[in-house]
């Protein structure tokens, strides 16, 4: 195949990836029923502005800002220690511990969905952000402790036999020294956490039937009989936001990350 080929049949794959995203932005910025001053099909910032008209909309945003925020610290905060202790210490039965985690993560979350609703409403976590945080946390724990625990392996052992002969206690360790050491790993397993709760579906649905609905959910009720499109494509760009905000922050610990593990 000539290079022209190859160059035109690229474009074309680019194209028909981005058209999509094209379609979405250019109809967020449209009027497509009419309003005051308005005619259908014209160039506007309106549909934007009744976002942050909206309460429900609004209160929608935060709620999905908490609950992530929570997923991907819980993670993080359980998921270290957790990783350190596959990573450094033997028990019987430790990899088989660490694949059966990685396949409860593969479970279709639709499976479990009406033990958690049962267990989350007696417990008085339905319609709260807090409830969709822990039950993302339950599916994407498992995730951040297999990365974090190939970052945690690929630091020699030497490392922490040489703290500890400093004098270090374990937890000064964990902080000072192997925290920063695989900062990398640790953006990998925050970006991820971050990406598969912030576009999670079925349990956001299951647990806020009528309160404590973030972006995804916000997004559904907006169609109706009469759906405003030019409102709900600039509710799907602003969702789309936080994500491409978070690959901007750690594309770089990310690249390096990949780097280490190889």
């Amino acid at each position: 195949m000539s290079a022209a080929a190859r160059t035109l049949a690229l474009a074309a794959l680019l194209l028909f990836i981005a058209l999509p995203l094209v379609q979405t932005v250019v109809l967020s910025f449209t009027a497509t029923l009419p309003q005051d001053g308005l005619e259908t099909g014209q160039f506007t910032l309106m549909n934007y502005a009744r976002i942050f008209d909206t309460p429900a909309l609004v209160a929608s945003i935060g709620n999905s800002f908490i609950y992530v925020t929570l997923n991907v610290a819980l993670c993080l905060a359980a998921g270290l220690p957790a990783a350190y202790a596959f990573s450094r210490y033997r028990f019987t039965g430790d990899r088989h511990v660490l694949f059966l985690m990685l396949a409860f993560r593969v479970t279709p979350p639709v499976v479990l969905s009406l033990p958690i609703f049962i267990l989350f409403a007696n417990l008085g976590l339905v319609n709260t952000p807090v409830g969709i945080a822990l039950v993302h946390c339950v599916f994407n724990l498992p995730i951040a402790i297999w990365i974090l625990e190939s970052f945690i392996s690929a630091v020699p052992r030497e490392f922490d036999e040489t703290a500890f002969l400093d004098g270090q206690s374990l937890p000064g360790f964990f902080f000072s020294k192997l925290i920063p050491a695989i900062a990398p790993g640790i953006g990998v397993a925050a970006f991820f956490c971050f990406i598969f709760s912030w576009v999670e579906v079925v349990f956001a649905r299951i647990l806020t039937g009528t309160g404590g609905k973030p972006i995804t959910m916000a997004i559904n009720a907006l169609f109706s009989f009469r759906t405003d499109i030019g409102l709900v494509m600039a509710m799907t760009v602003f969702s789309l936001l936080p994500g491409v905000l978070m690959i901007v922050f750690v594309r770089r610990h990310i690249a390096r990350g990949f780097v280490i593990r190889t």
